[in-house]
């Protein structure tokens, strides 16, 4: 089982800036796929960012490209995503996600494990 934890979303004005982590608990990452996927109210949960623990290959969701930037800590088993020049349309809940196997990185129901989220609100 692995437990995830998020933190770090807030509200910022446009142009702003954000870094969402994920802490895994219950087993260390090796052959993962991890990402962050985001739900704004009354859409499907859409695929953020994605990368494979051990390689790191990495996949963007094209409105992210060029502004989102995830990475990994392998000592603290823990996952990132920085967010620049954030627009009203960020504004969603984001959702770090896992998979203990490499997955195709976009898919969502790929993914086993799934935090509770953190609100990142972006106004202009």
């Amino acid at each position: 089982q692995v437990q995830l934890v998020e933190s770090g979303g807030g509200s910022v004005h446009t142009g702003g800036s954000l870094r969402l982590s994920c802490a895994a608990s219950g087993r260390t990452f090796s052959r993962h796929t991890v990402g962050w996927f985001r739900q704004a109210p009354g859409t499907e949960r859409q695929f953020v960012a994605s990368i494979y623990w051990n390689g790191g290959g990495t996949d963007y969701a094209d409105s992210v490209k060029g502004r989102a930037t995830i990475s990994k800590d392998n000592g603290k088993n823990t996952l990132y995503l920085q967010m620049d020049n954030l627009k009203p349309e960020d504004t969603a809940v984001y959702y770090c996600a896992a998979a203990p196997r490499f997955v195709p990185q976009s898919i969502e129901r790929e993914y086993d494990y799934w935090g509770q989220g953190t609100q990142v609100t972006v106004s202009s």
